[in-house]
């Protein structure tokens, strides 16, 4: 009888097929190491649920969290960065930032609204060449000056950037000058601008128009400072405050009007421009 033999048994089969999950589907926060499901990430703007860090993010997300819907324009698309010095392998450098990032160069112009309160908008993408500073950054945002002095539009800077781009050598430095003017113009006419600065906001920006608004904003926990804490260390000879170039430092020495999250950070913006311009504040919505 069979059931005194000895039979071999068949494997059984999983009743299911393995799912596998894609690699890209996860996420990893570059401070606490959380690892999430990317949507997870995307739906809290791109900051972290456990420590809430605050992750880098597209200069064209920045456009989309601040505008109303529908509202984007973009401007000044036919500015290009040439190579004015030549520069050994800047040409190529240009065309390799183009393909990575999917912009023409490290600053999106716009304009569009902000609960219904029309603004014009330069948002600077680290993704291109590390939000670098060249001739093309300052002559847009320029020209998002001059547009505001001729609408009477309230200007906004998100600035995320290393600094002046070496390659374009004194021509980048002096988009400083340049822009620092075109501001000045704004604060005479009392056209409001309003600057944000976030991770990182260094070098000559921070130097320059990152610094001038009439509300200087920051994001949690944003690296902001002129030169690196080693060359400031050699040049003092001292050791430094920990954390000396974050926002909540800046902040806690004068040097910010207040640190913002990026989740109230639509709110914030259109609470000091309605307050700047003596316009009653969005329906439904009361002072934080």
């Amino acid at each position: 009888m069979a059931w005194w033999k000895k039979q071999d048994k068949k494997p059984r089969q999983p009743r299911r097929e393995r799912l596998e999950i894609p690699a890209d589907v996860w996420e990893k926060c570059e401070a606490c190491g959380h690892t999430d499901i990317r949507e997870k990430f995307e739906r809290n703007m791109n900051v972290c649920p456990n420590c809430d860090y605050h992750r880098r993010i597209r200069a064209s997300d920045y456009c989309n969290l601040m505008l109303d819907e529908g509202s984007m324009e973009e401007v000044e698309v036919d500015l290009r960065s040439t190579d004015p010095l030549g520069f050994p392998d800047y040409p190529q450098r240009l065309k390799k930032a183009i393909t990575n990032a999917g912009e023409t160069d490290a600053l999106l112009a716009c304009t569009g609204t902000l609960d219904s309160l029309p603004i014009n908008i330069g948002v600077m993408d680290f993704a291109f060449m590390g939000g670098s500073m060249g001739s093309v950054v300052g002559e847009k945002i320029a020209r998002l000056g001059q547009r505001s002095l001729e609408r009477k539009y309230p200007l906004i800077v998100i600035s995320a950037s290393g600094g002046a781009r070496m390659q374009e050598g004194v021509l980048s430095l002096m988009q400083m000058a340049k822009v620092a003017a075109v501001l000045a113009m704004l604060a005479e006419r009392r056209i409001p601008y309003i600057s944000i600065l976030t991770n990182p906001t260094t070098g000559g920006v921070s130097a320059s128009y990152a610094m001038l608004g009439d509300a200087i904003l920051a994001e949690p926990g944003a690296v902001i400072g002129f030169a690196g804490p080693r060359v400031i260390k050699q040049t003092l000879g001292q050791d430094l405050p920990e954390g000396f170039q974050t926002s909540e430092f800046l902040l806690d020495h004068g040097m910010l009007d207040s640190v913002v999250h990026r989740r109230n950070l639509k709110r914030t913006v259109s609470q000091l421009l309605r307050h700047m311009s003596g316009r009653p504040a969005a329906t439904g919505w009361t002072p934080s």
